[in-house]
């Protein structure tokens, strides 16, 4: 199934890039603009952090995203990091690759928009992994700040049946605003993991930081971390009690995005 997701995905950006490039240079300029749009971004970071738990085993590594979304509200994606291979608490093949699409909606005039959609983990050097979740959120602005608050829930499915529950479900709420007069973003963000994921037991995870931006780029540091201890590893590892507890204390995340 995920294959056919991914296929889906690949052939339908293909399709409509295709149709970008057949489209005469010198149409009128006062035609409206296409109802489809496709954006991108790359980045370099410090390490990769899932939900509080590092995935790249504290190395720096590279991620890349690209979207092609229609006026209606649908869109699919696709995204990319590098990742951790071998002796690690999280062993993922080097390789991770997400695909999702969904669809996002004005709920009237309330300044909300919910957004639901299936989201496909791939990790292509690892012998079993894959999975997927379905997911819905809520957004919209609280004076000068903006919220979000949503749910991804991954139901039983084969990759899953080794742990005890069989599923998982993760909450989490946003809150990110501007500073007035600057190019500075302050942003925050609380999450909790409950089932098949639990990291030595169910935990929360959090991150607060500042990303400052100039044209397209953009540079962000953030204080990355979850509630699991040194206690929490000794009396359940998922792994070592030291690998454990070292994948999820807090660090500071750096990241420079370029966005097209």
């Amino acid at each position: 199934m995920r294959t056919s997701i991914k296929a889906l995905v690949a052939s339908s950006v293909l399709a409509l890039s295709s149709f970008a490039v057949a489209t005469p240079a010198f149409a009128d300029e006062t035609d409206p603009p296409s109802d489809f749009k496709i954006t991108g971004s790359a980045a370099i970071v410090s390490q990769y952090r899932f939900r509080g738990i590092s995935q790249s085993d504290q190395k720096p590594v590279v991620q890349g995203a690209i979207t092609l979304s229609h006026s209606s509200g649908f869109y699919v994606s696709t995204w990319g990091s590098s990742a951790t291979a071998g002796n690690s608490a999280v062993n993922i093949g080097g390789t991770e690759i997400d695909v999702y699409g969904g669809f996002v909606h004005a709920l009237g005039n309330s300044g909300i928009n919910a957004d639901v959609g299936v989201y496909g983990y791939l990790y292509p050097g690892a012998t079993a992994g894959n999975y997927y979740e379905v997911y819905g959120s809520l957004s919209g602005a609280v004076g000068p700040v903006n919220a979000k608050a949503g749910v991804n829930f991954a139901p039983a499915q084969k990759n899953l049946r080794v742990y005890p529950t069989h599923s998982n479900t993760y909450v989490y709420g946003e809150l990110s605003g501007a500073i007035p007069n600057t190019p500075l973003t302050v942003h925050s963000h609380l999450g909790h993991t409950g089932g098949s994921f639990d990291w030595s037991k169910q935990y929360l995870d959090y991150s607060v930081g500042v990303g400052a931006t100039y044209k397209n780029l953009t540079l962000d540091v953030s204080w990355v971390g979850t509630n699991v201890g040194k206690g929490d590893a000794a009396r359940k590892p998922v792994t070592s009690p030291f690998e454990t507890y070292r994948a999820a204390k807090d660090v500071a995340v750096v990241s420079l995005t370029a966005t097209f």
